[in-house]
């Protein structure tokens, strides 16, 4: 894969990127944070509201600091992603589950409270739930990959550390502070956030070191999440136990 383009920004390409300006972006990401834990529950299409703000801040910080270079961390997008969303998607739903499955057998592990929604809605009300996911989780994919290239870009430029090492360093410390920020959504369960939360962001930060794509690693990120709240919604209607008409 020689004509494979290099991460973006870690080594002044397509424009440098100063630690003053990876300080900002990363305190972006802390405001984006903020503003989605803090919102309260709304109602369709006020819903969209949190997730929009949760992607745009840091990518509108991203515009500011890098100019029109600011898509750097998207290619596009053709048949050859869309496989690529899947394989990443499904490697991703197995790992998650034979570690949660691992985990279970030492901790009580807590539920998403999304997958508890699941059970009462109609089909309409699921699209209405699931459609803000889609900004959301593009906006996590954002979440894990630009402290992935700020770790790179510090253990490359500052350190004079490997390039293949800055990016198992940059793995590691995405991971850890996508689990971190899941603390609250499975309440404070340390071991779940992680490990559980942790392992599934290496494989999708994986899917963008392989493929140096942000859509492929969003549209594995989708599967993943979607493959749970859809399985939980359609469980929760079979028709089991109802008196037939």
């Amino acid at each position: 894969m020689a004509d494979r383009p290099d991460f973006p920004f870690y080594a002044d390409q397509p424009v440098p990127l100063a630690g003053r300006d990876w300080l900002i972006l990363l305190a972006s990401l802390a405001l984006a944070l903020v503003v989605l834990s803090v919102s309260p529950q709304m109602a369709f299409p006020a819903s969209l509201v949190p997730p929009l703000l949760f992607l745009g801040i840091p990518l509108l910080t991203l515009r500011v600091l890098a100019g029109c270079h600011w898509t750097a961390m998207f290619g596009g997008v053709g048949l050859r992603q869309i496989g690529q969303m899947v394989l990443f998607g499904v490697l991703t739903l197995v790992f998650s589950l034979a570690v949660a499955l691992l985990l279970s057998q030492v901790a009580p592990l807590s539920q998403n409270p999304v997958t508890d929604r699941m059970q009462d809605l109609s089909a309409g009300q699921l699209a209405q739930l699931l459609l803000p996911t889609i900004p959301q989780l593009i906006g996590e994919e954002v979440f894990g990959i630009l402290p992935f290239l700020a770790t790179l870009w510090f253990c490359v430029t500052k350190r004079g550390l490997s390039h293949r090492t800055g990016v198992i360093c940059g793995v590691a410390v995405s991971a850890l502070i996508f689990g971190a920020a899941h603390l609250p959504t499975y309440d404070w369960n340390w071991a779940q956030a992680l490990i559980g939360i942790g392992s599934a962001r290496v494989v999708l930060t994986l899917a963008y070191v392989v493929t140096r794509n942000l859509w492929v690693s969003t549209g594995a990120h989708i599967l993943n999440d979607w493959s749970g709240f859809l399985a939980t919604f359609a469980f929760a209607h079979l028709p089991i136990g109802t008196e037939p008409v």
